[in-house]
């Protein structure tokens, strides 16, 4: 008999994906677990460098692909989801990894425009960028819209070196990804290893406003899933907004968001007080114990530091949605792992 997170139904209420095995007190492995992917969600996957966050977040990347009636989405600043594409073991894992990620001006709404170039709405430049964020498909109808107005040539100017700072990113196109790109049933994975903090931001935005805007207004049919490593990155930058929306409104539209990090203690308090489902790996830093300490549950009796794993791949699950906590094992990838950190024995050396 297998247990689903997320849910009280059994295998036939609806999508779920493998996540691993139940760990008994002797470290053997018991019952399969799953993870309900039929319903919208907000989970938290956190672990210390080493012991399997990215691994757990390729997991449920791998279930979700093989899913139906979902549309995922990873957005990958590590450069490590790249191997979801490859060939896996048993059942397919259907992927696309687009590595030079553009997104279309329009996926931000005037106010994300404003935030992200650290313009205040009520100053000149800044009240220009929203009202040619607003009536612009382009950054070069934005500038246009700017220059066509009779506002002082100091604000214009302003704008336009705003505007011009966000062309000299290469993440916005006429052409980037919409929702429609991102509401297919495989997996798409977002490569932005490449880029800087605030065009990665600006990538993770666009794609979160697009899909839950897109759901909003019935646009797409599946229900997406933003999978987000590294989430610190993205949660103090200005990204943090659309991801907040997911989380606080995600659910009646029928949005998800998996977050993975090695520091809990430096993520907003909403990004833990909204994950319904908590996957924790090995935790060793005092600030990352006393935050997933502070979120702990009134069902669970023993401190959450008590019932920390120590081994790789080992975890802790407390589920809200049916309120139970569980330890396990996370199963192997389907598809190789691309997050192993490289050694100096691996190298051959040439004497």
């Amino acid at each position: 008999m297998s247990f689903i997170l997320g849910r009280e139904g059994g295998r036939d209420a609806g999508p779920a994906g493998d996540l691993g095995s139940y760990r008994a007190l002797d470290g053997s492995e018991g019952a399969p677990i799953h993870l309900d992917l039929d319903g919208p969600h907000a989970t938290l996957i956190v672990g210390k460098r080493g012991y399997g966050k990215s691994y757990t977040l390729g997991v449920v990347a791998e279930s979700l692909a093989r899913a139906d009636g979902v549309a995922p989405v990873v957005v990958d600043p590590m450069g490590v989801f790249g191997t979801l594409d490859e060939a896996a073991e048993g059942e397919p894992v259907p992927a696309t990894v687009i590595g030079e990620p553009t997104v279309t001006p329009g996926s931000l709404d005037p106010r994300s425009w404003c935030a992200l170039l650290g313009l205040s709405p009520e100053s000149g430049a800044g009240g220009l960028v929203w009202r040619a964020a607003g009536e612009s498909d382009s950054l070069a109808e934005m500038r246009a819209s700017v220059e066509d107005t009779d506002a002082p040539t100091v604000d214009k100017r302003a704008a336009t070196n705003h505007l011009g700072l966000a062309e000299s990113w290469g993440v916005f196109a006429e052409d980037g990804l919409t929702a429609a790109d991102l509401g297919q049933s495989e997996i798409t994975v977002v490569d932005v290893a490449g880029l800087d903090s605030a065009p990665m931001n600006a990538v993770a935005r666009g794609i979160c406003e697009a899909v839950y805007r897109a759901r909003v207004d019935r646009d797409i049919a599946r229900l997406p899933w933003v999978l987000l490593d590294e989430a610190h990155t993205f949660l103090d930058g200005v990204a943090r907004s659309a991801l907040e929306t997911i989380l606080k409104r995600g659910r009646a539209p029928g949005v998800s968001l998996v977050m993975a990090t090695q520091r809990p203690s430096v993520v907003p308090e909403v990004a833990v007080s909204q994950s319904d489902i908590l996957v924790s790996h090995r935790l060793t830093a005092e600030a990352d114990l006393d935050a997933l300490e502070a979120a702990r549950p009134t069902y669970m009796n023993a401190a959450l530091a008590e019932r920390l794993p120590t081994a790789p791949g080992e975890v802790v699950i407390v589920d809200d949605s049916t309120e139970t906590v569980h330890a396990a094992h996370i199963r192997e990838r389907a598809t190789p792992h691309g997050g192993d950190s490289p050694t100096a024995s691996d190298v051959a050396v040439e004497r």
